[in-house]
């Protein structure tokens, strides 16, 4: 007799281990303090953007979407980092965020104030706007079946603690307490991962590929074994036999529910672990490429190119600037 029970825990335990791999947190933040009227232009290669309304309230203007007001103690998550902008009105000229000079309070946060002196402070509006690093690494798919932007209004029903992230969130905006910054920067990473954990266990906005996979539990079976171990010498029909059925019932399932072929989306898994090893210290581009089951590191090249558009050792390049500044 079928125990769904006993399924369903393996089907939550399979997209649980799959997860693991998400990585989520602030880079870099800054507390703007504004006096309307005001414009803030955030441009696409600004990169994934998490706003948080501490004090007053501002609009915000995405394409091809309708303009949503944001009030205290409201957040948002701009995954895909989609050119939007933050305006105290409608019709009002946006400056580019990057054209504001920030003071610096401590490590990765800032503070931006462009405030009308003769206006009383109570007026003003602060927010809290955080350069997000978005990386699914293993879940990337996922990034690219996002919405535009991804509200914290829809946890609050079903997630009662996020009412206290968020109020504590707006005390440390308001009381500008020693440590502050690092406070709420950790209280920003949280929001954002849960705004991203919500959207995921409310069925990703009905999208097909890798959670559809997650839920059948003889792929979900494949799946979690390809995430384990990636650099296991991986052919089509290994995978064919641990779902338990022919190499083309597989491959035709496989491209059908995930979108890509069984090697595509192996190799594609590959090349975002390996961007993400090609970051700690001591991981040599060979070293990635033997951990990562590549015999030529000149293999490994070609593809780590081709899925991240360059090559392993400009990415290292990248990573260990980003370290040092």
């Amino acid at each position: 007799m079928l125990d769904r029970n006993a399924e369903a825990t393996k089907i939550g335990d399979a997209v649980s281990e799959v997860l693991l791999g998400m990585r989520l947190r602030g880079a870099r933040y800054w507390r703007l303090r504004l006096s309307p009227p005001f414009g803030v232009n955030f441009r696409v290669d600004d990169g994934p953007r998490f706003h948080f309304i501490g004090q007053g309230e501002a609009l915000l203007m995405l394409p091809d979407s309708a303009p949503r007001v944001m009030k205290v103690g409201d957040a948002v998550l701009i995954p895909r980092g989609h050119p939007h902008q933050l305006l105290s009105a409608p019709r009002i000229a946006a400056r580019d965020f990057g054209r504001f000079t920030p003071e610096t309070l401590c490590r990765a946060f800032y503070e931006i104030q462009a405030c009308d002196a003769a206006s009383c402070r109570t007026k003003d509006t602060t927010i809290l706007t955080g350069a997000m690093e978005l990386d699914l690494v293993t879940m990337h798919p996922l990034v690219a079946q996002m919405p535009h932007a991804m509200s914290v209004g829809s946890l609050l029903e079903s997630q009662s603690g996020m009412h206290g992230i968020l109020a504590a969130m707006e005390t440390e905006m308001a009381q500008d307490r020693p440590g502050s910054a690092g406070v709420l920067a950790r209280l920003a990473d949280v929001v954002a991962a849960l705004i991203v954990r919500g959207w995921i266990e409310c069925g990703c906005d009905q999208a097909s590929g890798v959670i559809t996979a997650l839920r059948d539990p003889r792929l979900a079976r494949v799946l979690v074994e390809l995430h384990k171990e990636p650099g296991r010498n991986w052919d089509v029909p290994m995978m064919a036999d641990l779902m338990g059925v022919s190499r083309s019932v597989f491959s035709e399932r496989f491209a059908e529910i995930v979108g890509v072929s069984p090697l595509r989306y192996l190799t594609d898994l590959r090349m975002r672990i390996a961007a993400q090893w090609l970051g700690q210290e001591g991981s040599s581009v060979a070293d990635v490429a033997f951990r990562l089951g590549y015999g030529s590191q000149a293999a490994f090249t070609r593809a780590f190119k081709r899925v991240i558009g360059v090559s392993p050792g400009a990415r290292r390049r990248e990573l260990t600037a980003e370290t040092k500044s």
